[in-house]
């Protein structure tokens, strides 16, 4: 088949790509480069097409998808702070991002439309594990232009008939996660600060609990909803456990200092994984200490990510506690 990701240079991107080529598909990645990075394909010994485009804007990227059987709409911006600063930035790329690559696949046919939403829509749960009728409560622009993208998706399924489905992701993390950030890409942060022999900087006590799911636990959601005949649903795709900090603390070794808690962040994220696991058989496979074990195989990909420290954090934090505080 022919397949587009959109972000495919990314962090989920760049790990779809890869399993996709092993079905020996034509691979058709578009990316801004924003976030992503054409290290993470580097390694890839297929031939695969690389299109450098902007998808806020419409333009010659929306010709790649004649022809085209399936599209992975994985290209968003993240992270929360950017989000309040810029929320321009964000719902340009996130909404209406999302509206052109909607309209480009309703207008070329593509057979199967899967998005990649985020679990932050459900902001702070009253229930745990959170299903997908939970009430939506996006605290931060980053939350709102997700779901407001999922429901550009959703939309044009119901009513365009448009082959599409959206996955709400829990905490992903894996080999090449992203080094920037400080909220979403913890992973990034504390890799960097073992490698510098600095303490890890846990957030409020270190109690709160999250949802961590392996990328390739992702990847294997995104190929059998592509399979499935499902139309215009979201699904929660996550772990099937929720891990404290300070437990991922002890699988990575090392001294850890405690930094101020953040308003808008949920005490535990979990996951209610049953519809995806009934209507589409999937069930995650790889367990937290096992991802740990792997990324710390690969730990040296992290070598030249920014180090972050109390200060630092709280210097780049500021508007966050400014805008969501009490």
């Amino acid at each position: 088949m022919k397949i587009i990701v959109t972000g495919g240079a990314g962090f989920i991107g760049s790990h779809l790509v890869v399993e996709l080529l092993a079905f020996g598909h034509e691979i058709v990645v578009l990316d801004n480069f924003s976030t992503g990075c054409l290290e993470n394909l580097s390694h890839i010994d297929h031939e695969i097409t690389v299109v450098e485009c902007d998808i806020r804007t419409g333009g010659k990227w929306s010709e790649e998808f004649q022809g085209v059987d399936w599209v992975f709409h994985l290209a968003a911006l993240a992270d929360i702070v950017p989000s309040i600063e810029n929320p321009i930035e964000y719902f340009q790329t996130n909404v209406d991002g999302t509206f052109n690559v909607v309209q480009a696949c309703s207008r070329s046919g593509v057979g199967r439309l899967i998005y990649a939403a985020s679990s932050s829509c459900y902001g702070i749960p009253d229930q745990y594990p959170t299903s997908e009728d939970a009430v939506i409560r996006p605290q931060y622009p980053y939350a709102l232009t997700k779901y407001m993208g999922e429901q550009l998706v959703l939309h044009w399924a119901d009513v365009y008939g448009l082959p599409a489905l959206s996955l709400r992701l829990f905490n992903v993390y894996g080999p090449r996660s992203r080094t920037s950030g400080t909220y979403g890409a913890v992973f990034g942060v504390f890799l960097a600060q073992k490698l510098a022999n600095k303490p890890f900087t846990v957030v409020g006590d270190g109690n709160q609990t999250r949802d961590f799911t392996y990328v390739s636990d992702i990847v294997r959601a995104f190929l059998l909803t592509a399979e499935c005949g499902f139309v215009g649903k979201a699904y929660n795709v996550g772990s099937g456990a929720s891990v404290s900090v300070n437990r991922l603390v002890e699988l990575l070794g090392g001294d850890k200092v405690y930094i101020s808690k953040r308003p808008g962040e949920p005490d535990c994220t979990y996951a209610d994984i049953s519809r995806i696991s009934n209507e589409i058989g999937w069930c995650p496979q790889v367990t937290l200490d096992e991802g740990v074990a792997e990324l710390l195989k690969d730990i040296e990909y992290w070598r030249d990510a920014p180090i972050w420290t109390p200060d630092t954090i709280a210097d780049a934090t500021r508007d966050w506690f400014k805008y969501l505080g009490d």
